[in-house]
């Protein structure tokens, strides 16, 4: 991707020992995060440096994350993240690159206490995450409806992003459900006329980084 580096974060961690201390940074390629808590973190690097920052994480560890305008934030994930590594194969290189996903305990649970975070916010996109984590008997078609409600009580935030636009969606399955029920009565909203199943849109995973990434 062209001037992908211009794009890219950095996460600097020091770690102390009696006689040492060691300075790790990293590139970040994905972010989320409110304030000092951050939810997702995407680093790669050596295979010493991610084991670093995964066992740091484990700690409750505190890190600088340099966005790339430049402004720097001191982050952590807090209690009970989550972390998956792996390897990424690049052309010309003789040793993978190792990647570490470090995810916050809410994240993990993301839609519990009313609160959804999204890495991007769209309308259809944000309807189904809304649905699935909200467990809503809903249609597709009543997303311009409700998501209209929503914006207007002003209860999407953006929050602070590396490689995505994340959003905060501050709602609960009990407002959702009054809302559809208001759009029933008032047969702005109308049930499915086919019985059945209802097919929603599918979207995977690579497909939604890489659109966020877009913008």
């Amino acid at each position: 991707m062209e001037n992908a580096h211009l794009r890219l974060g950095l996460l600097e961690y020091v770690r102390m020992t009696e006689k040492t201390s060691t300075r790790i940074r990293l590139r970040v390629d994905r972010y989320m995060g409110e304030d000092r808590q951050a939810h997702l973190l995407s680093v790669f690097g050596n295979d010493a440096d991610v084991g670093a920052i995964t066992a740091a994480v484990h700690e409750k560890a505190t890190f600088t994350l340099t966005f790339p305008d430049s402004e720097t934030k001191e982050v952590t994930l807090g209690e009970h993240a989550s972390c998956y590594k792996g390897a990424v194969t690049l052309p010309g290189r003789k040793h993978p690159v190792r990647h570490l996903v470090a995810v916050s305990e809410e994240l993990h649970n993301n839609g519990t206490a009313g609160r959804i975070l999204l890495l991007r916010y769209r309308r259809d996109e944000a309807w189904a995450t809304l649905v699935s984590f909200l467990g809503l008997p809903a249609d597709p078609a009543w997303a311009d409806y409700v998501l209209q409600i929503v914006e207007r009580k002003k209860r999407i935030e953006e929050i602070d992003g590396i490689g995505c636009e994340p959003v905060l969606i501050s709602a609960t399955t009990e407002e959702m459900m009054e809302w559809v029920g208001d759009g029933l009565r008032s047969q702005v909203l109308s049930f499915p006329v086919d019985k059945g199943p209802i097919v929603w849109p599918r979207c995977s995973l690579a497909q939604a980084l890489e659109e966020s990434a877009k913008g």
